[in-house]
């Protein structure tokens, strides 16, 4: 897909902030440090429409980026960083439930999960939250130029039995250094976005 217009128009904390144009909206969900603003800037080309940091937890709102004024990406803050407060961490919790559980124009949720490593208990929840709202999952495993080129399938594999992946489910490894899985990412992104 090429995309020739992409920004930010929200940061938004609950249901009463969402862009209400029932544009379609694919969620990037992940956990803190993971690559989802690398994922979202190499898909839109874009050096840093999504602000990536080095510092985990950064992400503390629900993020609307449009896209060719068509469809929303939302940028969930990361999950897993434990150098937030415990009442903050709730407090993304609700925000995030309440998204998940009432948006009725979410057309598909992208787990991002790092392949280098086993997917965690905080994946595995959310792949299980996402399922239990009957909403489409994708899983994109960041970070494939990170590991041998023998090893992809093995890594894959690992992530699937991991997550008890439903076989329906997609899993495309991506690299945002060498951008190979984009083109296959926009194609199953495509689909949710008719």
């Amino acid at each position: 897909m090429k995309v020739n217009k992409a920004e930010i128009v929200i940061s938004a904390v609950s249901e009463k902030q969402y862009p209400n144009n029932r544009w379609p909206e694919i969620a990037l969900a992940g956990r803190s440090n993971v690559g989802k603003s690398s994922f979202i800037n190499k898909l839109i080309n874009r050096k840093n429409l999504a602000r990536t940091s080095s510092k985990p937890g950064k992400t503390q709102t629900l993020n609307f980026y449009t896209i060719n004024d068509a469809f929303y990406f939302v940028d969930v803050p990361g999950y897993g960083y434990a150098k937030v407060s415990k009442k903050e961490r709730e407090k993304w919790g609700e925000m995030m439930e309440e998204y998940f559980s009432l948006r009725d124009t979410l057309r598909l949720t992208v787990l991002i999960v790092d392949i280098r490593h086993k997917p965690t208990e905080d994946d595995r929840m959310m792949y299980d939250f996402l399922k239990h709202f009957e909403i489409p999952v994708l899983v994109i495993a960041t970070k494939l130029d990170k590991i041998p080129k023998n090893k992809k399938d093995t890594h894959l594999k690992r992530v699937i039995k991991t997550l008890e992946m439903d076989p329906n489910d997609a899993v495309i490894p991506f690299s945002a250094e060498t951008s190979e899985g984009k083109e296959e990412a926009w194609r199953y992104l495509s689909n949710y976005l008719k």
